[in-house]
C-alpha cells in the first residue's frame, strides 16, 4: 500500500498557470511546450513502425528535460505493465490534459495511433505559434509601460522633492503646475505603503476570484467586454475552440465527450460554457448549429459554417476552417495593435515624463520674477 501511494504520489500535479509550468511530485518542473517535439518525435517514430515502447525508450534517452525524462520513463513502464498508452497518459492528466488523452484514447481504440500523434503535433505547433504571437506583440508595450512607470515614480519620489526643497529658499509662489505636481509627489510618499498594499491586495483577490468558478466567470466576462482586446480574446477564443473541436471529431472522439472537453480548452469561461451547453441539446437530438445558435454566443460565421459541416458530413473540415479564419483575425489584430500602440506610447511618454520636466522647470523660466 505504501508504495503503491509513493508511486501515485509522482501523479499528483499543481498548475502554475502564470508561466504556464506543471509541478509534478517526484519529478520536478515541467514546461508546457515540450510536448511539441515529444510529440513529433512519436509520430515520426511510429511511422516509421517502431513499437510504442521502443519509442518511448528512446525519447526519454533524447529528453534533455531530466524532470520529463523520469515522466516518459513512468509512462514506459506503466505500458510494458501491460497498461494502454492513454491510461499511462492519464496518470499524468495535469500534464497532457485531456484532450491529448482522449486523442490517443481514440487513436488506440481506432487503430490510427501515428495518424493521431501527427494531428496532435500539427494541433500543439498551431497553438505554440499564437501564443508566441501574442506574447511578442505583448512584450515591447510592456516593457515600455513598465520601465515610464518606474521612471515616473523615480522622478517623483527623488527628484521632485529637491526642486521643492530648492524653490522654497526663494519664498515666492510657484506656479500652479508646479505646486500641482509637488501636491502629488508629496501623496505618493506620503501614501506609498497604503498604495503598496492596495496594489497587492487587489492582486490577491484577482488571484483568489480565479480560483472560484462564480468569479472566474465573472473576471472572463470582463475581459470579453474591454474595448479592443476584448474582440481578440473572443477570437482566439473562437479559434481554440474550432481546433480543438476539429481534432477531436476527426480522431474519433464522441461528440459529447467532445464537447465536454472543449468546454475546458477555450481559455473562457464565457464561450466555454456556451458550448458545454450546447452538449444538453445535442443530447436531446438537436444539430450542432442549432444549439449554438440558441445559446446566442457564438457569430452567425461560425454557426453557418457548422451546419454546412454537419449538411455535408464534414464539420472537422469546416472547424479547421474556421479556426484558421480566427487565427488570421488574430494575427492581423495584433499587428494591427502593434503598429497603432508605438505611437501611442510615444504620445504617453511626451506627455507624462514631458510634463513632469515641464512642471519642474517652470519656475526656473520664472526666475527673474520669483527673484524681484
Amino acid at each position: 500500500m505504501a508504495s503503491e501511494r509513493n508511486r501515485k504520489g509522482t501523479v499528483g500535479a499543481a498548475r502554475n498557470r502564470g508561466n504556464r509550468r506543471i509541478k509534478i511530485r517526484g519529478a520536478g518542473r515541467i514546461r508546457k511546450h515540450e510536448l511539441c517535439p515529444f510529440t513529433q518525435k512519436l509520430a515520426a517514430m511510429l511511422d516509421a513502425g517502431l513499437p510504442l515502447v521502443q519509442c518511448l525508450a528512446a525519447l526519454a534517452e533524447q529528453s534533455e528535460n531530466a524532470h520529463f525524462k523520469v515522466v516518459v520513463r513512468d509512462i514506459q513502464a506503466r505500458v510494458e505493465g501491460g497498461a494502454s498508452f492513454a491510461e499511462a497518459l492519464a496518470a499524468y492528466r495535469e500534464l497532457f490534459g485531456d484532450l491529448y488523452v482522449n486523442m490517443v484514447r481514440a487513436g488506440e481504440l481506432g487503430g490510427s495511433l501515428g495518424e493521431v500523434m501527427n494531428r496532435l503535433a500539427s494541433y500543439l505547433e498551431a497553438s505554440s505559434a499564437m501564443i508566441r504571437k501574442i506574447k511578442s506583440a505583448l512584450t515591447y508595450p510592456t516593457v515600455v509601460i513598465v520601465l515610464a512607470t518606474a521612471l515616473t515614480i523615480v522622478m517623483l519620489v527623488f527628484i521632485v522633492p529637491v526642486f521643492e526643497s530648492i524653490f522654497e529658499d526663494f519664498g515666492a509662489d510657484l506656479p500652479a503646475p508646479t505646486q500641482a505636481l509637488v501636491k502629488v509627489s508629496n501623496v505618493i510618499r506620503q501614501q506609498a505603503p497604503l498604495v503598496i498594499l492596495s496594489v497587492v491586495a487587489l492582486i490577491v483577490v484577482i488571484r483568489y476570484m480565479r480560483k472560484t468558478p462564480q468569479g472566474a466567470l465573472a473576471l472572463d466576462r470582463l475581459l470579453l467586454k474591454a474595448p479592443i482586446a476584448g474582440k481578440i480574446i473572443e477570437k482566439i477564443s473562437l479559434a481554440r475552440l474550432s481546433r480543438t473541436f476539429a481534432s477531436l471529431l476527426r480522431s474519433g472522439v464522441p461528440i459529447l465527450q467532445t464537447i465536454e472537453i472543449v468546454a475546458h480548452a477555450t481559455g473562457n469561461r464565457v464561450i466555454g460554457n456556451a458550448i458545454g451547453g450546447c452538449g444538453k441539446d445535442i443530447e436531446s437530438g438537436a444539430n450542432i448549429g442549432q444549439s449554438m445558435r440558441k445559446s446566442g454566443r457564438f457569430p452567425p460565421m461560425v454557426i453557418h459554417m457548422v451546419a454546412a459541416g454537419e449538411q455535408t458530413g464534414n464539420i472537422d473540415g469546416m472547424l479547421e476552417k474556421v479556426a484558421n479564419f480566427y487565427e488570421d483575425e488574430v494575427n492581423n489584430s495584433l499587428e494591427g495593435l502593434a503598429s497603432m500602440i508605438e505611437p501611442l506610447l510615444m504620445a504617453f511618454l511626451g506627455v507624462v515624463i514631458g510634463g513632469i520636466v515641464i512642471c519642474m522647470f517652470l519656475p526656473i523660466f520664472k526666475m527673474h520674477e520669483i527673484v524681484s
